[in-house]
């Protein structure tokens, strides 16, 4: 019963031979298929590369010598396309190997001298076959575990979103506003050529920013007039706020620096720790320009949106006090030469 087992458990495996003397490959075929793999048989290097490119194999059995390619030469051009293959070399003498670095930098798992019987091939594959074995079940745990770590971060996104309908429900202001910044953000993010790592943390950096005000109270954050001084000291805790209620989610962890550090001024005069230039996170200096950007140019209780011309002239007054200059630089030149990318940002 275990005998059947183990053969029907190897008819999973599909085992590839390349030599080029065919009695060789009839060898291996009679062998392999009766210890029950699938088997396939080549003679010509070039072919099996090709074989080997577009069809699965678990392993592959590869004599060192043949023409027109050796073995180490077939394997440097599948290492190319497949770093997963399980590589066993073949040598009519073991005088004839290549050398133990070769074997190493190109990730040959083993190799043995060429036999009548193929005992010594045969136990070499068996221990193959447990490793690729082994391999396809670390690959599916970590398959599930991804799952799952998908799966929760969802759960955690949704429930942040909730939060940040709240503030937006409360607040008619913030409503369009996160969204809005975050697309400024990551626009500005492409002109620096960010990586697309960046790019992501800053676009969900960017609709998080502000979901520290659901910690304001609704007196003054639906004031329609100008605040006081004790109601502005109130407002500006939101970003500290904020980076709790995500400080308990390690999925948060990039965009923290964006939520805390958003309104912070390169000349150290922000808020909440009063950090200076590169102190302040990169992203968090983006975000503070298209988050001044989007103040600037909607409407608020208390007044309108500012002409253009006046937000542009803002922006270029403030560089290297309240912005970044290199960043405000950077937007500046999107507001005077790409403004259509503006526009279909606010037209949503």
């Amino acid at each position: 019963m275990r005998k059947y087992n183990e053969v029907c458990e190897q008819q999973d495996y599909k085992i590839i031979a390349v030599d080029d003397e065919d009695g060789i490959i009839d060898s291996l075929a009679i062998v392999l298929k009766r210890s029950g793999y699938q088997f396939t048989g080549v003679t010509n290097p070039v072919e099996a590369i090709e074989l080997i490119k577009n069809e699965h194999f678990d392993l592959l059995v590869l004599d060192f010598l043949m023409s027109p390619y050796h073995g180490d030469h077939v394997v440097e051009e599948i290492r190319k396309f497949n770093k997963e293959l399980y590589i066993l070399l073949l040598t009519g003498h073991k005088d004839l190997a290549p050398p133990l670095e070769t074997i190493k930098k190109l990730d040959i798992q083993g190799y043995c001298e060429k036999g009548d019987k193929f005992d010594q091939l045969l136990l070499l594959i068996e221990s193959g076959i447990k490793s690729i074995k082994q391999m396809r079940e670390i690959k599916r745990i970590n398959d599930e575990l991804y799952e799952a770590k998908d799966q929760l971060e969802k759960a955690y996104l949704e429930s942040i979103e909730t939060l940040r309908y709240t503030v937006e429900a409360k607040d008619p202001y913030t409503r369009g506003h996160s969204d809005r910044v975050s697309e400024y953000a990551v626009l500005i993010g492409k002109k620096m050529g960010l990586s697309d790592e960046q790019l992501k943390t800053l676009r969900i950096g960017g609709l998080f920013h502000d979901i520290g005000k659901i910690g304001v109270p609704d007196s003054i954050l639906l004031k329609n007039a100008k605040l006081s001084n004790d109601e502005y000291s109130e407002i500006k805790h939101h970003p500290s706020i904020g980076a709790h209620i995500l400080s308990n989610a390690t999925i948060f962890s990039d965009i923290i620096p964006i939520v805390k550090y958003h309104h912070e001024r390169y000349d150290g005069k922000g808020y909440p720790e009063n950090l200076v230039g590169d102190e302040i996170p990169l992203l968090a200096r983006i975000t503070a320009v298209a988050d001044a950007f989007d103040a600037m140019s909607s409407n608020r209780t208390y007044r309108n949106s500012l002409d253009m011309n006046v937000i542009i002239e803002e922006i270029k007054r403030n560089k290297g006090t309240q912005f970044d200059p290199q960043i405000a630089d950077i937007f500046l030149n999107i507001l005077e030469n790409e403004f259509e990318s503006i526009k279909k940002i606010q037209e949503k």
